[in-house]
């Protein structure tokens, strides 16, 4: 397991280099090994409706393209349309109308916190601590109260990605929830798009999902049959 999440967080580094988002952590059902949805709700819990909107739109394409059917929460319920929380007994006819509708999985994300951080400027952040002299550092670092650029400031977005399966014939139960990061998001079609492709990479490698080249295949080997 610590070998596969060593491999998952490098593959994760590599696509989080020029993107906002950041894998921290996962888990994976043990008793599940493989798993193919068929039909997938996807929940985007926030209130930016725009952004609800782009996440749950771009997550039904990319799992359309990997041979799941996908539809989204806002084409099936829109809470700006109600003036008060769903109850609990709401929210299990729901999930007892979905299983009615052929649903088989439920992709639900949610901002789980928000974190403001500062760190110093990478010129400072590079300046060699071992052989300073007091003068040294003092000359270095005055601009803490002379310099505003000093700090960088920048905002953490913690969120979560959790998958489950609401199959008829099984328990409903808890597949997959993934932990990522959004980090200093400057527009929403990026911090979608980079936060999709990072969800989607580690369902991928926990084959949670077809990968798109399989789908490729099948349609490839459909086409010399015919």
């Amino acid at each position: 397991m610590k070998r596969t999440f060593y491999l998952l967080c490098l593959s994760a580094f590599m696509l989080a280099a020029c993107t906002t988002t950041q894998l921290v952590d996962h888990w994976k059902n043990p008793d599940i090994d493989r798993y193919e949805p068929q039909k997938v709700l996807i929940v985007g819990l926030t209130s930016n409706m725009e952004a609800r909107q782009k996440f749950e739109k771009k997550f039904k394409e990319e799992l359309e393209a990997r041979g799941s059917e996908a539809v989204t929460s806002l084409s099936l319920f829109d809470p700006s349309l109600r003036e008060e929380k769903m109850t609990a007994e709401e929210i299990k006819a729901i999930e007892n109308s979905l299983i009615e509708d052929g649903f088989d999985t439920i992709l639900l994300t949610k901002i789980i916190g928000v974190e403001d951080k500062i760190q110093y400027k990478k010129e400072y952040q590079d300046y060699d601590e071992t052989y300073r002299k007091f003068s040294d550092e003092y000359l270095k670092y005055q601009d803490i109260y002379y310099n505003p650029e000093y700090y960088e400031s920048y905002t953490v977005y913690h969120s979560e990605t959790s998958m489950y399966c609401i199959c008829p014939t099984k328990d409903r139960e808890l597949l997959w929830k993934g932990y990522i990061d959004i980090v200093d998001p400057k527009s929403i079609e990026e911090s979608v798009t980079d936060y999709i492709y990072m969800a989607l990479a580690v369902l991928e490698h926990e084959q949670l999902i077809k990968e798109k080249s399989d789908i490729k295949k099948e349609v490839e080997e459909k086409e010399l049959i015919n």
